[in-house]
């Protein structure tokens, strides 16, 4: 049966009806594949979750508590948009503990490190704007741009027996007159490779001249594994650079469903900023904030804490996998929480993902969610103890024995 309503619309199946789709540019987004393999696996018994970018701990109680009073304290109203001052001026004290000065006027706090980003790609990028991004890269950062219309173009990293390496001659090729912004995540997902801050001051350097906006997402910054923090632009950039500069609570404070972030840009930007978070978020729970700011105060021992245990995750993951012969690893990662490793005869990581799920109940995340430079990789979020670690190597040894057939793993399903 149909019905019209200015245009015919089949009422048993109303999907088919153009008028009820997003527009063009959104239906084109890739959707994240990460996701499609979280939710084969979720609710399914036995299965051991690697596939997230997460630590395997609750946020510590100290955090909880702040939270806990605050909400008995009735702090459940509106706060300010930009944060609260208190939180403002603590992520000030921080960032300029790391980084050198940092004003509280320069910084937004925002619901999520992922808001942060977007709220910036909003503040910056318009249809046909040319923006560069160096992969493989978190498939978020790389679709929000297109949200906007823009183009995005992509310099990957090179994999070899050194790790994850950058050709920054490359890179500077890319970013050319008219480029709007570049995009990059250090230490990075999905391959824990490190920028140096000689790289850093030489891109800086030819972002200044051609009038380029750098956008680097820092929330790894102190999953760093050669340091107390790993080398970032705030180290050498001026308050007027154009520099945008997304950070989280998540990983650093291991607060990852909390949802909460912050934004360091110049003080002129960040007005602008207040009224994309007006319109969209409104602002952050003061509960929330409150906590936020027990853990940046108060959190150190927590970040030295987790980094250690990173750490030996890393090592003992890295063993295990190098005993598998089918498994072609880099270095060992110098900072974030992952490992990235090519499978022998893995030709379509998402099947294979979906594979191991059905087969060993091991949830990995697959390269080409990080984009086609990531396709015949996976990766695997090693922040978790030894035996769980070891629990999943015995599954994945399990399933390249007994099951991985490249032939059968080459199609993905729908």
């Amino acid at each position: 049966m149909t019905i019209t309503l200015g245009g015919s619309v089949d009422v048993e199946n109303p999907l088919s009806n153009p008028d009820l789709r997003a527009r063009e540019g959104v239906r084109a987004l890739r959707s994240s594949k990460i996701r499609d393999v979280a939710n084969a696996g979720m609710g399914r018994p036995g299965v051991l979750p690697f596939w997230f970018g997460e630590p395997d701990v609750p946020t510590p109680q100290a955090i909880r508590d702040v939270a806990i009073a605050e909400l008995d304290a009735g702090n459940v109203f509106y706060t300010h948009g930009l944060g609260t001052a208190s939180l403002r001026s603590a992520l000030a004290d921080y960032g300029a503990t790391l980084h050198g000065a940092v004003e509280a006027d320069r910084i937004a706090v925002t619901n999520s490190g992922t808001a942060a980003l977007m709220i910036t790609v909003q503040a910056l990028i318009t249809t046909g704007d040319r923006v560069v991004a160096v992969t493989p890269l978190w498939p978020n950062l790389v679709e929000m741009p297109k949200v906007y219309g823009a183009v995005v173009e992509t310099v990957s990293l090179d994999f070899g027996p050194a790790g994850w390496q950058l050709d920054l001659d490359r890179l500077l090729s890319a970013l050319t007159p008219g480029t709007k912004a570049l995009l990059i995540n250090s230490p990075n997902n999905p391959t824990s490779w490190v920028l140096t801050a000689a790289e850093q001051r030489v891109i800086l350097e030819h972002c200044r001249r051609l009038g380029i906006w750098v956008v680097s997402d820092d929330v790894y910054e102190r999953y760093y594994f050669a340091g107390d923090a790993a080398p970032s632009f705030l180290d050498i950039a001026d308050a007027s650079d154009r520099l945008v500069s997304t950070n989280s609570f998540s990983k650093t404070w291991l607060m990852t469903g909390w949802r909460i972030g912050w934004i360091t840009a110049p003080a002129v930007l960040i007005p602008e900023m207040s009224k994309l978070i007006e319109f969209s978020t409104t602002c952050s729970p003061g509960f929330v904030q409150a906590a936020a700011e027990h853990a940046v105060r108060h959190g150190e021992p927590i970040i030295a804490d987790t980094v250690s245990r990173l750490r030996r995750s890393r090592d003992h993951l890295a063993t295990a996998l190098g005993a598998l012969p089918q498994v072609e690893l880099g270095a060992p990662a110098r900072g974030a929480m992952y490992s990235f490793f090519r499978v022998e005869g893995v030709t379509d990581s998402l099947a294979f993902c979906r594979d191991l799920i059905d087969k060993v109940g091991l949830g990995l995340a697959p390269g080409i969610a990080f984009g086609d430079e990531g396709e015949g990789f996976v990766r695997w979020c090693f922040a978790s103890d030894g035996d769980r670690i070891d629990d999943g190597v015995n599954r994945l040894a399990d399933y390249l024995q007994n099951h991985h057939r490249p032939s059968a793993v080459t199609t993905t399903a729908p």
